[in-house]
């Protein structure tokens, strides 16, 4: 205990004595908004930080949910509120590594071009899901049955344009083999296809469908990225089978553009500490989440590859905005 309180003093200390801009915030409440409903990802992470870094900051820091467009709409509400600290974003990489890019995407702002990233705090790892019951084994199984019946295997996503439709068309473009997408309203609904024997597969957050891997009614086949996750370390990773492979999600956070150096300094200052903390990494795990702290140009440089990497996807496969 003693230890974590030096180095969260070793973190803070600094920018407590900087200047006195920075000293003064925050005089009142930050927020965080989330653009997705209670209970989900987003909204888990949101609270799980807000809690964290409020004693840190000297404030309760609330989280305030505004869904809609695929976080389009809190993203908006916080690239247009004053660049002054007290409001930060839940940036999700569907958020803005993927929606902006949808040919055809009307969206009210550019987030990666509006939002300001401050720090990542955790991945979220995808894994190639189907039901328990399924003749499919093994990704080469997968991409060998698609090899000799074009079209007529079938993956599943929780709508045209999400990370899981993406990485479906990933599969495909590197397998170089035809698989049909289903879409539909959310993975909860997927799923129930997949286990119903209605659709054959989805590339999908591992949290998303983890209760019903643990009950039995599905199972995982081989994950899309090469973090460790808690619990299936010996799962196959898709890249085994088609090198380049690689889907991750990440959550962190953002401020609008042109708020103060100072002010983004003790906002990342505020989540290093918390994340120097085990408490706070030890509850990302147990919500599925892989912790990791990343400050400001190392999450920038993420948010840059990914937008890179799937601007080529989308515009391989032409995925458009419904």
């Amino acid at each position: 205990m003693r230890s974590h309180a030096r180095r969260v003093l070793a973190i803070l200390l600094p920018l407590a004595l900087a200047t006195p801009a920075m000293a003064a915030f925050p005089e009142r409440p930050p927020r965080i908004v989330s653009g997705f409903a209670a209970g989900g990802g987003s909204d888990t992470l949101s609270r799980l930080v807000a809690e964290a870094i409020s004693p840190l900051l000297g404030q309760r820091v609330a989280v305030e949910n505004r869904t809609g467009v695929n976080g389009a709409i809190g993203a908006e509400l916080v690239a247009r509120s004053a660049p002054d600290g007290y409001t930060a974003f839940q940036c999700p990489m569907s958020t803005l590594s993927i929606t902006p890019q949808l040919q055809g995407a009307n969206l009210p702002l550019d987030p990666g071009a509006e939002l300001l990233p401050v720090s990542n705090v955790a991945l979220s790892s995808y894994a190639l899901v189907v039901a328990s019951g399924s003749r499919f084994q093994s990704v080469a199984q997968i991409l060998e049955e698609a090899r000799r019946r074009p079209g007529e295997i079938t993956f599943a996503s929780p709508g045209p344009g999400s990370a899981q439709h993406l990485a479906g068309e990933l599969m495909k473009r590197l397998g170089q083999v035809n698989m049909q997408h289903i879409p539909y309203r959310g993975a909860a609904p997927a799923a129930v296809d997949i286990i119903g024997g209605r659709v054959d597969f989805m590339i999908t957050n591992i949290g998303d469908v983890a209760g019903q891997v643990r009950d039995g009614t599905m199972r995982f086949i081989a994950q899309g990225d090469p973090t460790r996750v808690a619990g299936y370390e010996n799962l196959p990773r898709i890249a085994e089978t088609l090198p380049g492979f690689e889907v991750t999600g990440w959550f962190g956070l953002c401020l609008p553009r042109g708020t103060p150096a100072d002010v983004v300094a003790r906002w990342d200052a505020a989540v290093r500490a918390a994340m120097a903390d085990p408490a706070l990494p030890r509850r990302l795990t147990e919500a599925g989440f892989t912790p990791l702290y990343e400050p400001p140009e190392a999450f920038a440089n993420r948010l840059a590859a990914d937008r890179a990497k799937w601007r080529e996807v989308i515009r391989a496969a032409d995925v458009r905005a419904q």
